[in-house]
């Protein structure tokens, strides 16, 4: 086994917690050492060892080492690079403020600046490395700011979740700047100036390049292993490069995703833990191997006291895919609302249209987010429909969910789209509502005090048979958007106006969605007048 740096086997995912405090020994990232692999597994680990050149006709690899430089042979060739930071083409990069989060050595740099003086840090990325950074850097002690070019934090997540994660930023203390980028870095008296595509600028003791990553194998570009156009190694089912006896795992390989059938790198642990062991069984056992699963790119963020999660595929990729999908909002509780503690969650399931095929989903809340987004991992994974949701054995009990889960929830409301009983309208069709409907909000007067959309009729859902004629007065032949504070009191009021012979549709998620979209724009956007 051949390692470039001084680690083997260290806990890359830990690396985080590590600058924030949370792992307080250094010890405790390393999973395994040389010594220690020798050991249980007879394996010969050389560290400081770098691959610089593969023959894969030879079967050769040319090896830097603190002894020079040598050819090693081999019957069998497991590639294994992983990724690097990516580094954008933004002047000033090369600052002695700037850092990376890969190794367990930027951890301890970090750590050590962090703790002695250092006084502000700029994160440019909000991913999932980028969030768990800046949440460590602010438990330093930090003021911390995080600069993200895309609309949102957390890009895979979908707007309307990524507001909870946002929200949670800037309650732990954190400045959020997003749908801007870092433009240039100029030094300022030893520490660094970071202007903003924006115009704006930001001095701080510590930048952070947490943008994405690439696929290390710089390594290959002279030798016949294939790579596609990001250098990502080209692999089939069982790991398998294009060449004899070469095979390659974990973050620089390809993947085929399991939804839209796009070939891209997933660098996650998860799958790269799995391939290296499927890999090893093909190579020793080829009659009987199984294949490398497709992954879903299931993943999960801690931020505060929020957690993000997600699997499948989001509606970037499906739209770019061409697929069709429907999406269902719900905004269900942990556990028994009867229980004390319940939390909050927001959930989004995607399917297809017409055989109700689970697309992807994603949560956003407290305690059990990770729980459902698992259970929906796995039923894409089976390849169930919404509605089988329905039928799904959950354990129940008051502290840990509910009779209907909001596992059971999605597949009822599932089973409501796809038979027709439910039509919906979404958040980001709030302009054709009100200009070419009748929004109807159906909560409490109280509530719709609180804020609503401009021009809509309140009536509550507990009144509406009693005033239907209003409706159609007030519709003159329009639609009707429905809508409540999160989905259930619309879809009863749904039900009665369509067997009345209304032309209804209920807003997915409610308000709360709506909220969640609109964003910053939400106080601005809706109203408190209560002129109808």
């Amino acid at each position: 086994m051949l390692e470039q740096g001084e680690f083997v086997s260290f806990a890359n995912c830990g690396l985080p917690y590590y600058l924030g405090g949370e792992i307080v020994d250094q010890a405790d990232l390393l999973v395994q050492t040389p010594k220690s692999l020798q050991a249980s597994l007879n394996l010969d680990v050389r560290t400081h060892h770098q691959v610089v050149g593969v023959d894969a006709t030879a079967k050769t690899v040319h090896v830097v080492t603190p002894d020079g430089e040598q050819d090693l042979s081999y019957d069998q060739l497991i590639l294994s690079p992983g990724s690097l930071a990516a580094r954008p083409p933004i002047p000033g990069l090369d600052h002695p403020c700037v850092h990376t989060l890969r190794t367990v050595d930027d951890a301890v740099t970090l750590r050590t600046l962090a703790t002695t003086g250092a006084t502000h840090a700029v994160v440019l990325g909000a991913g999932f490395i980028g969030l768990e950074a800046a949440e460590g850097l602010r438990h330093q002690g930090l003021d911390v700011t995080i600069v993200e070019a895309m609309p949102h934090v957390l890009p895979p997540l979908e707007q309307e979740m990524a507001w909870s994660v946002a929200e949670e930023l800037r309650a732990l203390g954190i400045d959020v700047r997003e749908g801007v980028a870092a433009s240039h870095i100029k030094d300022a008296s030893g520490r660094a100036l970071v202007q903003l595509s924006n115009g704006e600028s930001v001095t701080a003791d510590i930048v952070l390049l947490s943008v994405g990553a690439v696929p290390a194998t710089e390594f290959l570009a002279s030798s016949e292993i294939e790579r596609d156009a990001r250098g990502t190694i080209v692999v089939d089912t069982n790991g398998r490069t294009n060449m004899p006896g070469v095979w390659a795992v974990g973050d620089a390989t390809t993947s085929i995703d399991a939804v839209t059938g796009v070939r891209r790198a997933v660098p996650l642990a998860g799958p790269a833990n799995r391939a290296g062991r499927l890999v090893a069984d093909a190579i020793a056992h080829a009659d009987v191997a199984r294949p490398v699963p497709r992954p879903f790119g299931t993943a999960i963020v801690r931020v505060g006291s929020v957690t993000a999660a997600m699997t499948g595929a989001n509606r970037v990729s499906l739209d770019a895919a061409g697929m069709a999908y429907t999406t269902l909002h719900l905004h269900p509780l942990n556990h028994a609302g009867y229980f004390p503690g319940g939390e909050g969650m927001h959930l989004i399931v995607h399917m297809d249209p017409a055989s109700g095929k689970l697309l992807g989903a994603q949560g956003v809340g407290g305690a059990g987010v990770d729980k459902r987004i698992d259970v929906l991992a796995t039923a894409m994974h089976a390849g169930l429909t919404g509605p089988d949701l329905i039928d799904l054995d959950l354990c129940y009990s008051p502290p840990y969910g509910s009779a209907k889960d909001p596992i059971t929830m999605a597949g009822l409301m599932a089973d409501n789209v796809l038979t027709g009983q439910t039509v919906l309208w979404y958040a980001q069709d709030l302009d054709w509502a009100t200009r070419e409907a009748l929004v109807l909000d159906v909560r409490t007067p109280a509530e719709f005090a609180t804020g609503h959309v401009p021009g809509a009729l309140n009536i509550a859902h507990t009144v509406l048979r009693k005033r239907l004629n209003d409706v159609t007065k007030a519709a003159a032949g329009r639609p009707v958007a429905v809508m409540c504070a999160a989905g259930v009191r619309s879809y009863i009021a749904h039900r009665v106006l369509v067997d009345a012979g209304f032309d209804s549709r209920t807003l997915s998620g409610g308000m709360a969605t709506l909220r969640a979209w609109l964003g910053a724009a939400a106080d601005s956007t809706l109203t408190k007048e209560t002129t109808r």
